[in-house]
Parts: structure tokens; sequence; C-alpha cells
């Protein structure tokens, strides 16, 4: 029996949960699928799966054996491709994924930039403001904001940002300025749902506020400007408000009162076994972004 066909069948079946699917996915006939199974099964001596008129499912032993044959056929592939060079070229498709305002304003240069450096490489980008599984949507390479849980994936700070209060001098001369976290329940707030869901909003030193939205959306730049627009003040990150800080419509205020900077990662998930094109693009995301949010 040769082995190595004998878990690609194994893993097929596993996905599909179907041994007349992965025949068809494998262009092999449904009796040939049933005896390499039957077979693996004889060699390794348990059970893989539970077989019933309507359904296919892993043992519990069937289980810890998919983990171990994905993980030997993805070092198969990787030393073929070694190989044959294409370990050490990037190629094929980059999945990308950032929130979306960074993302267009930091993440799109460094993914120009890795385009024009191996144009054998071509880019898949989702600038998203929510969480993204990097597994289950097949994300190569994520930018995050915040701290992150403990994912087993590989991670690199390469900076921080603040979380800052601001609104615009005109809002400021009608309702004048906060001079506390308590104060801001007494003004008006344009919150970002997709963002910032709480309404509850942490300072420095624990200092707590639960806020009334004046107006609420899904969307950072809407909250953006209506703080420019001088109608209510907002809670954003600071790079988003930058460009708008640079030209004085808007101003920061309470920034004695933040808390600590969010850190911002590169996560990727296949750590020193990752792709070429993976750690290319990590190696030049690390570079550019450091030197302009580290």
């Amino acid at each position: 029996m040769d082995r190595w066909q004998a878990m690609r069948i194994f893993v097929k079946v596993a996905e599909t949960e179907s041994f007349a699917a992965s025949a068809r996915e494998l262009h092999m006939s449904p009796p040939a699928v049933t005896r390499a199974i039957a077979a693996l099964e004889d060699v390794i001596g348990a059970r893989l799966f539970v077989r019933t008129t309507r359904s296919v499912k892993l043992t519990a032993p069937g289980k810890r054996y998919l983990d171990d044959c994905k993980r030997i056929l993805a070092d198969i592939v990787e030393a073929e491709a070694a190989a044959a060079g294409s370990y050490a070229m990037p190629t094929g498709t980059l999945t990308i994924t950032a929130s979306v305002l960074f993302g267009q304003m930091y993440v799109l240069p460094i993914v120009h930039e890795f385009l024009r450096r191996y144009p054998k490489v071509n880019g898949r980008l989702l600038f998203i403001d929510r969480p993204v599984n990097l597994v289950d949507e097949g994300i190569d390479v994520a930018i995050r904001i915040g701290r992150l849980q403990d994912s087993g994936f590989s991670a690199i700070q390469v900076g921080t940002v603040r979380r800052v209060v601001c609104g615009a001098p005109a809002y400021f001369k009608e309702h004048g300025i906060p001079a506390t976290p308590a104060d801001l329940k007494h003004h008006r707030i344009a919150a970002s749902t997709g963002a910032w869901v709480s309404p509850e909003w942490r300072f420095a030193n624990d200092q707590r506020v639960t806020i009334h939205n004046w107006l609420q959306s899904n969307s950072n730049e809407a909250a953006i400007a209506t703080a420019v627009a001088g109608l209510a003040l907002t809670r954003v990150l600071h790079y988003q408000v930058a460009p708008a800080l640079r030209e004085d419509k808007l101003q920061i205020v309470l920034a004695e009162h933040e808390d600590p900077p969010l850190p911002i990662h590169v996560l990727y998930t296949e750590g020193r076994q990752a792709p070429a094109k993976v750690r290319a693009f990590v190696d030049l995301a690390v570079s550019m972004l450091r030197a302009r949010v580290g």
C-alpha cells in the first residue's frame, strides 16, 4: 500500500465525510477509496471512521490521526517545493487582512511594494472591521491592533497606537472641553459600533464611563466625519484621525487620562514553516510598519 496516497485519501474522506464524494474529487472509483481506508485501518490497527448508510464520521483515533496526516502531508509538499525551488521563490496567492482604515493607510502600500518585488505572487486583501479566523478564512497574514489571545500563531509586534477622544474646535467652543472622563456623560458622542461595541469606555487608573451614543454607526469614517463637522466627540485610534489633527480639524482631549496604547502585531499561522511568499511579506511588513508606526 502506498502510505502517502492512503493518507491523502483518508484526509479527503475526513473532509468530505463521504467515500463517494472523495472518489469523485480524487478521480478514483468508490471501491478503491474504500479499500485504501480499510488497508490503512488494518496497518494502524484502529477504526478511523464510523460508517452508517447516511454518514461517515471520524472516530477518536481518527481525529488524532487526521492532525498527524495533515502535518506529514504538508511536510512532504514543503520538501518537494524546496527541491523544486518554489520554496525559495515567492509564488501563488497571498491573502492579507487588516482593519479597513489601517489597511488602506498602512497595509496597502506594503502590498503594492511587495507585488512589485515579487511579480509571481497575486494579492488578496480582506480589509474589514471584525475579527477574522485566519484558518477558517484562508488568511496568510493578519495585521492586528489590540492585545492578542494565545492562538499559537507567530506574532511580531511592530508598534503601538493610542486610543484618543477628540472633537472639532467648533464643538468645544459651543459645548466646552471635558476635563475628566466623567464629563463625557454630558457630551454628544458619535461612536463606531464596529470598533468599540461596549458602551463603557475605560481610561487610565481604572476610570470607567458609560457613554450614551448621540450617533451610532458601523463605520469609523462616519463617526470621524461627525466629529469633524463639530456635532459630537468621538473615540478612535490615533492613526485614524491623524490627517484631521494635522489640519487642526480635530483636537485631542483627555490625553492625560488615556489607557495604555494598543500593540500592533503582524500575525501569521505557520511560523518558520511558512512558505516563501509569507516569510517575504512578513519581513517587508515588519520593516515598513516599524518605520511608520513603531
